[in-house]
């Protein structure tokens, strides 16, 4: 979480229109740029401390106009990341460059970027009005101009109501939205969020999910937003990147991420319930399933050391290989099923339903080929390229 040191230092002036690849310029903000002015791309970035390196070889380019998200688990240095970005962190080596500029010594007021907090960072003696206008304040822009763009994004985020309450009288919903409304009054090409949603409860996250995607299409801005939930990863994001340790894991398309795994760290961090991996031995026929002593797995290339299935890819099928119900958790429209298959535990499985079983009980489970991911033992995938066999059978 970042400190709110100095306002006037992450609201930042603009005087150039938002303009993207894929979302037509606006005619209301009145702004003229080229067409790259928030493409936002980051060379080789590192942060070097004394006795360890919070980001390694960092690279990845924010395509103007997209939703960028840094995803990873605490202390994977998605936070750094976002720091530097902003400015408030120096890389010990490396560039950032928005648009055209090189901004990696530039202090943040310089940047052209606007910054949504973790903790909203409102002001509790300053109505919800006097917040949003805080920063155009701070910086002396034109007072003339206030009413307009005050209305605007009143409108845009439904505060108009709320524009004379103090932040003690609002909702945890209604105090990120004016968090978010003094980012958008800004105007600037590029907004960074700093894992906004993790004070609110399921049901307003799921909801400012949704308002957080819909502003940043409508307004074609540039955002980078750090978070530790896949699933606001999962749902908002046009690109992921995934940390771990200081090192991009892999990046993707939250699709490209999900259906191809390029490590198992990643194909365990996606998805809920996460990818099963199971490990795999030698025996009479080939590769199968550690202690089960069934048929084969077809396809698995020779240096294959452990199989990877998502739960919603395997089924219950008469036809299928042994297993042995560990738990089963009802949600609703469906079942939770964790089972074994030879020494292999903790195997969940989503059937649909309310699957009604008791621990210990015999099932069978199958699954398609072109569902299985393979890994080697430095824990990255086989490329299907790179594996023989054909993928006939459905067991």
């Amino acid at each position: 979480m970042f400190a709110l040191q100095n306002e006037k230092d992450f609201i930042c002036p603009q005087n150039t229109r938002l303009v993207t690849t894929d979302v037509s310029c606006r005619s209301d903000l009145h702004h003229t740029c080229p067409n790259d002015m928030s493409t936002l791309i980051l060379e080789n970035l590192t942060k070097q401390y004394a006795d360890a390196a919070a980001i390694q070889d960092v690279s990845f380019t924010a395509p103007a106009g997209s939703f960028t998200v840094l995803l990873g688990p605490s202390g994977c240095g998605k936070s750094t990341t976002l720091r530097m970005i902003a400015g408030l962190d120096t890389p010990t080596s490396g560039q950032i460059h928005i648009g055209d500029r090189d901004v990696t010594h530039l202090p943040p007021s310089q940047r052209h970027i606007s910054m949504v907090f973790q903790s909203y960072a409102l002001f509790p003696h300053l109505s919800v009005r006097e917040n949003i206008l805080f920063g155009l304040k701070v910086r002396k822009e034109p007072a003339a101009d206030f009413p307009r763009r005050l209305q605007r994004v009143a409108d845009l985020l439904g505060l108009t109501a709320l524009l004379d309450r103090k932040p003690s009288q609002l909702s945890g919903g209604q105090q990120q939205r004016v968090a978010l409304g003094r980012a958008v009054i800004s105007e600037a090409p590029v907004c960074l969020m700093d894992e906004p949603l993790s004070n609110l409860d399921a049901q307003l996250r799921h909801d400012m999910r949704r308002e957080i995607r819909a502003l940043q299409q409508s307004l074609g801005i540039t955002m980078v937003y750090v978070t530790h939930d896949q699933t606001e990863a999962m749902s908002m994001a046009d690109q992921v990147v995934l940390l771990r340790n200081g090192r991009i894991e892999q990046r993707d398309t939250p699709d490209g991420l999900y259906a191809r795994p390029a490590t198992e760290f990643a194909a365990r961090f996606i998805g809920t319930p996460p990818m099963n991996l199971m490990d795999l031995s030698t025996q009479q026929d080939g590769l199968g399933i550690a202690g089960a002593q069934d048929l084969p797995i077809v396809a698995a290339p020779a240096e294959a050391k452990r199989l990877g299935v998502r739960p919603e890819h395997i089924r219950i099928d008469d036809n299928g290989r042994p297993a042995q119900v560990e738990s089963v958790e009802y949600f609703g429209a469906d079942s939770i099923v964790v089972c074994r298959m030879g020494t292999c535990s903790g195997i969940a499985v989503r059937a649909p339903g309310h699957l009604r079983a008791n621990a210990g009980d015999a099932l069978k489970l199958a699954w398609q080929p072109e569902r299985q991911h393979f890994f080697a033992a430095d824990a990255a995938v086989i490329p299907p390229s790179g594996r023989s066999g054909a993928a006939t059978l459905s067991l």
